[in-house]
């Protein structure tokens, strides 16, 4: 049997309304749920996945284009019924689907990547796809499907599974058979509420005692909750983070840390960032209003219809203790933050400072932060990675 060829591929307009999150990866790597927008698609589907994203990611994430290809839109998140629909594409057809949003969007095509771009410029034609279609188009789609998404990878991924035991010493409330914990995970003393939505935890996670836990939840392998810690329905860990506190309607894509008190809602964390002791964010206006927030390609604050949202920060930013973030604050890649006050509601990547300005941020003390952090976790970085934040800071000028 012939094996698919499937490229995940990131939709230009798109790309550049999720950055600064899609700076660093494509979009198919962006944590949704449980798992990331590639393995809801591998879930479902067999084959040989690769990505079509921007050009200065493509050395890192190359694209294995083959005579028959099939191109998956990647934001948008995958369901058995769409991946039935997308494996039945004849060549040069076109799947589209009607998001929840309203808007139309092309979930996938099977050809060349001449006719992918062909499509993209608006020539496309083909099946219709008869259920609405979740997408990630914005930033806050990130936290506002995350809960949905927990319940949908929950299903998938325990099916005809069985976890370990819970033990004894916690205190479970709503249906035991919406917990899974993997192997090696170590959870004491806490309460889980599955009464609201399941719990996920995953190898080698580490619950600390008197922790409370309320799901949707979903805690990435090796990651640590610290004692105490209050954890909301529709959060979702990342593999190797630490969290304590607050954190309600949360997503940290992997490998950065919040391990102190202090409050993170409706917010997204990418990788390698870190929220010092006492760091705290608004995810709500005093007057109740509409939230708006930085959008790149506009240049300006846009409306987003929420009235609640939190920090945006893109991966290896820092804050230092005490920190206090404004509704709805967007920090971009490579940002050290510090001293009191408030810091203002945009800040551009690779900066430093504060509430009274920012600077720019050497290139040199960045990778020297950089590297002490992932040396922590046993990582460095490549040669490519330094050539790709280098064309990342170039790109970021522009969005001063």
């Amino acid at each position: 049997m012939k094996q698919n060829n499937i490229i995940l591929f990131d939709v230009p307009a798109v790309r550049e309304n999720l950055l600064p999150l899609s700076y660093t990866r494509p979009v198919a790597d962006f944590l949704v749920g449980i798992t990331t927008l590639r393995r809801k698609w591998e879930a479902f589907m067999e084959g040989v996945f690769s990505y079509y994203t921007a050009p200065y990611l493509m050395e890192k994430y190359p694209m294995l284009e083959a005579e028959e290809n099939i191109f998956i839109a990647s934001n948008v998140i995958a369901t058995r019924d769409m991946a039935r629909a997308v494996e039945a594409l004849e060549p040069g057809e076109c799947l589209v689907g009607d998001t929840r949003a309203g808007s139309r969007v092309i979930i996938a095509l099977k050809g060349r990547v001449e006719d992918l771009q062909r499509a993209l410029a608006g020539c496309a034609e083909g099946r219709l796809f008869a259920d609405k279609v979740d997408a990630i188009n914005h930033v806050y789609d990130i936290f506002l499907l995350n809960g949905r998404q927990i319940e949908a990878d929950f299903e998938v991924l325990t099916a005809g599974r069985e976890g370990q035991s819970i033990p004894r010493s916690n205190t479970v409330i709503g249906d035991p058979e919406q917990i899974f914990i993997e192997s090696g995970a170590i959870v004491d003393g806490v309460v889980l509420n599955a009464s609201h939505g399941p719990i996920y935890i995953d190898r080698h996670v580490e619950v600390m005692e008197g922790s409370c836990l309320r799901g949707p939840i979903a805690l990435g392998e090796h990651s640590t909750v610290n004692m105490g810690t209050r954890i909301y329905p529709g959060t979702s860990l990342g593999p190797w983070c630490k969290v304590g506190g607050e954190l309600n309607n949360v997503v940290i894509f992997g490998f950065s840390n919040k391990a102190h008190d202090g409050f993170l809602g409706n917010a997204v964390i990418g990788e390698w960032c870190n929220l010092g002791a006492g760091c705290v964010a608004s995810n709500l206006k005093n007057d109740y209003t509409e939230i708006k927030l930085w959008n790149y390609p506009s240049h300006r604050f846009l409306r987003t219809g929420l009235q609640f949202c939190g920090l945006i920060m893109a991966d290896h930013s820092k804050a230092g203790i005490n920190t206090m973030f404004n509704t709805a604050t967007m920090v971009g890649v490579g940002v050290n933050i510090h001293g009191s006050g408030f810091p203002r509601n945009f800040i551009a990547s690779f900066s430093e400072g504060g509430s009274t300005g920012f600077n720019d941020l050497p290139m040199e003390k960045f990778f020297d932060i950089a590297k002490r952090m992932m040396a922590r976790r046993g990582r460095s970085l490549s040669e490519v990675d330094y050539r790709i934040f280098h064309a990342i800071r170039e790109l970021a000028e522009n969005y001063k």
